[in-house]
């Protein structure tokens, strides 16, 4: 392993023989992953706000009922409380079939090509582009954090 000045871990090495335009060929596969990442991410808080506003309007229904208008409280709660968000589907299952389908496939076929051309390595771009950027022996641009805690980025 190399010293925290000198270089990434050799988790985050250029495999013997592989080319600095198939680094970065990975790399764009990985980072279009990570953008589907970010999507994900928005489907779970997509799921955790639609969540949230059924329970808010559950509540109002209830202030709403109390305040007089009980007609137009179950009215709502008929029409809107426990509706599908699409076709036959809550957020849950929006969730779940895109894990499972879409993003399980893409998940899959980034791991396969960071296997067969990087040796299953992790941002083998990145690394190359922080060991361009960085200032060696300058504080806070050490190669990999020290034994006794982390800095930077």
């Amino acid at each position: 392993m190399t010293s925290p000045q000198n270089g990434p871990d050799d988790a985050h090495t250029v495999p013997a023989g592989v080319s600095d335009e198939l680094v970065e060929a990975v790399g764009g596969v990985t980072a279009a992953f990570e953008v589907i990442e970010h999507a994900r991410g928005m489907l779970y808080a997509f799921h955790r706000l639609v969540g949230r506003a059924d329970k808010e309007l559950a509540e109002a229904l209830d202030q709403l009922e109390a305040a007089g208008r009980p007609d137009l409280a179950e009215a709502l709660r008929t029409e809107v409380v426990g509706r599908n968000v699409i076709d036959g589907r809550w957020t849950f299952q929006l969730v779940e079939e895109f894990d499972s389908g879409y993003y399980q496939a893409f998940a899959d076929a980034e791991r396969a090509v960071r296997d067969a051309t990087m040796g299953g390595r992790r941002h083998v771009f990145e690394a190359q582009l922080k060991e361009r950027e960085r200032t060696p022996g300058l504080p806070g641009h050490e190669a990999q954090p020290a034994a006794t805690g982390h800095q930077g980025r």
